[in-house]
């Protein structure tokens, strides 16, 4: 069970999520026209609609919430990391979908990376697949040995923490392209509902990631001696 001096951390991340998952809602459901207005296709607006919800919710709000599964989910420790395994596989599918939404039926995948934020998305994706499969290994592979597994934990936070920030500065540099797009292409103007939705939408990603984060670096509430037992080993 989650410890008291993780209660509020939690109750505070999976408030900023509801938020998250609003407002990314309420943007793409909201407002569909801003995302592909001119285009006779229906499926390339699925598909553009798709893409937010997939890469926010499917892949930043999941991933996060693997993050936290250490600090609330009650059982054994072979439970809690078979729940965070496969909370993040389901994150990494919806990334790796929601980036081929981007790129289905336009001009091309390398037609695509022509910013910051599309490159920053592929690598993040990567990283994140290349952390997923390193997990994999060292904690469910039965023929390794203790040693080898405690020697990668501190590797294997310190990239899933990277790679959970990169997410959200990616989703961040996403929302400030859009929004430009939208006010200097489409005259949406600076103090619309739409830009007060997606500029909420990144403080409240900012919010949330930086709650996430300290509530998997705050020291939990275990046994000092068990804990000196396993390192010592």
């Amino acid at each position: 069970m989650a410890t008291a001096s993780l209660l509020p951390l939690l109750f505070f991340a999976r408030l900023s999520a509801l938020i998250v998952a609003l407002l990314v809602l309420i943007w793409a459901l909201g407002f569909k026209t801003s995302f592909l207005p001119h285009s006779p296709s229906s499926e390339l607006l699925i598909y553009s609609v798709l893409h937010p919800l997939l890469m926010v919710i499917g892949f930043i709000l999941i991933s996060g919430e693997a993050i936290l599964v250490h600090g609330w989910l009650p059982g054994s420790r072979n439970l809690k990391k078979s729940v965070h395994l496969s909370l993040q596989g389901l994150a990494l599918g919806c990334g790796i979908f929601g980036i081929w939404t981007k790129f289905h039926g336009q001009d091309g995948i390398v037609a695509n990376f022509f910013s910051l934020h599309s490159l920053l998305g592929l690598i993040c994706v990567i990283l994140f697949g290349a952390q997923w499969l390193m997990g994999f290994l060292s904690f469910w592979h039965r023929g390794e040995g203790r040693t080898i597994r405690v020697r990668l934990l501190p590797w294997h936070v310190f990239l899933g923490l990277y790679t959970y920030g990169l997410a959200v500065v990616t989703a961040e540099t996403g929302l400030l392209e859009k929004l430009t797009f939208l006010q200097t292409k489409r005259n949406v103007l600076k103090h619309s509902t739409e830009s007060m939705i997606v500029n909420g939408l990144g403080i409240a990603l900012a919010l949330l990631s930086g709650i996430v984060i300290l509530a998997a670096v705050s020291p939990k509430h275990q046994n000092p001696q068990a804990t000196k037992i396993v390192y010592s080993r």
